[in-house]
């Protein structure tokens, strides 16, 4: 079954008797959950702006984990700024960062010309992952990205939504990098990154099936290329199906009724 979620990160699993300690979730390392308790504390008021943390011999003891540990979880919050380091004072807690709004918040994803300018940000980062993936992608991410094209074909047979499996493939081709950041990237765009799912996909049934078809051709060689595990051809085929698109969309911002 085609998975929407990264299955980045080891398990792990402690015990202690201090009652600070959080349960530690699967997927997520000691650092994150350390980071993560920490940050809660800050954001809940129990370590207020000014305040000094923990000695970082006590927070080893209060989760009981490695000082690696507790100095990698607190690097993380002061890339977050959310604390400070004091020369021979402590790491002392800041006042909240001011909210900015987030990049790609103000896209007006109903105007064509916002799908080509996400089309073209896709294709510089995409094309490199899917010759990543060629290279990189485990078993287990094989049969993810599989998964996720016949969902999607299936889905598109029935003539049912396809965009969000369609996004859901390209994020195993992003995990089968093995590079986080891709998966990133694309999650913060959020599954509107795909052109149709702005456009009512499905308004026009005949046109959507024959814009489909195209895809799933061009979906095809990508996966192909990267079972093969030729980086060349994975790079070719995911240029020509994010180039192709922008082809697509330029004609319809040309006045084309339909993107097939």
């Amino acid at each position: 079954m085609c998975t929407r979620d990264s299955k980045a990160g080891k398990r792990v699993s402690a015990t202690t008797s201090n009652k600070s300690t959080p349960h530690k979730t699967a997927g997520k390392t000691l650092v994150v959950t350390v980071r993560d308790a920490l940050r809660a504390q800050i954001e809940s008021g129990t370590y207020q702006p000014g305040n000094r943390l923990p000695s970082e011999a006590q927070l080893t003891r209060e989760f009981d984990v490695s000082r690696t540990v507790v100095r990698e979880a607190i690097a993380a919050l002061r890339a977050d700024r959310l604390v400070e380091p004091r020369q021979g004072a402590g790491i002392f807690v800041l006042d909240p960062p001011q909210s900015h709004d987030l990049p790609f918040q103000n896209i007006d994803f109903v105007r064509i010309s916002s799908m080509i300018e996400l089309l073209e940000l896709r294709t510089a980062v995409e094309v490199e992952a899917a010759a990543l993936a060629a290279t990189r992608r485990s078993p287990s991410q094989e049969e993810n990205i599989i998964d996720c094209y016949r969902d999607l074909g299936n889905l598109a047979k029935a003539g049912a939504p396809t965009s969000q499996a369609d996004f859901a493939l390209h994020l195993a081709i992003a995990d089968a990098t093995n590079n986080p950041r891709f998966r990133e990237f694309l999650s913060m765009i959020g599954p509107s990154v795909i052109p149709r799912r702005a456009l009512n996909e499905g308004t026009n049934e005949r046109a959507s099936q024959t814009y489909l078809k195209v895809i799933d051709a061009e979906h095809e060689q990508i996966v192909a290329a990267i079972l093969e595990g030729n980086e060349a051809a994975a790079r070719d085929a995911m240029r020509h199906h994010l180039k192709g698109s922008q082809s697509r969309y330029r004609a319809l911002l040309r006045g084309s009724n339909t993107p097939g």
